[in-house]
């Protein structure tokens, strides 16, 4: 399992690492509608999964904007922001930033994306902010678990292995 921290205390990861090769584990999370989103649903799309402990705080935010901006430049690429905020405070967050075609979606109800991507911290029940690119045919082509949760994730780094994964 990787390792990672959160204000440096080391923390447990739950669930399967997800290394480049791998085929992309399906998943339920939560619309902000409550509507189920899936993995499948985006298929035929290069997905830049942006995965963040809460939309709320400061690296959170920027890491949410900073994709949805610079992958927006990119063909059939979709951002999906994944934590464990409930879907109506994604919402209101979206709606507060002026951020219309941001998708965030909730993994509240029963961590079956942080279980599924090795990403749930046990002990904070928060998703450890990480990083994944999935091709159009569902291969993991990019991984990032950020050591420190409080860090940035390689922004470059991502943005290149979507635009490679055409």
């Amino acid at each position: 399992m990787a390792s990672v921290t959160f204000k440096n205390n080391p923390i447990t990861l739950v669930g399967n690492e997800v290394k480049v090769g791998d085929t992309a584990p399906d998943f339920t999370v939560l619309a902000n509608d409550m509507s189920p989103v899936t993995l499948a649903d985006s298929k035929g799309k290069v997905r830049l999964i942006s995965v963040v402990p809460s939309i709320d705080t400061g690296v959170c935010d920027a890491q949410t904007r900073r994709f949805n901006e610079d992958a927006s430049k990119l063909n059939n690429v979709e951002v999906l922001t994944i934590s464990v905020d409930l879907p109506f405070a994604q919402k209101r967050w979206c709606a507060a930033n002026g951020l219309e075609n941001v998708k965030t979606l909730s993994d509240y109800k029963d961590l079956s994306f942080g279980e599924a991507y090795g990403v749930h911290m046990k002990e904070l029940r928060l998703l450890a902010r990480a990083v994944f690119v999935v091709d159009a045919n569902d291969k993991v082509t990019y991984v990032e678990y950020v050591s420190e949760g409080t860090n940035h994730p390689n922004y470059e780094a991502a943005i290149e292995a979507a635009k490679t994964a055409q």
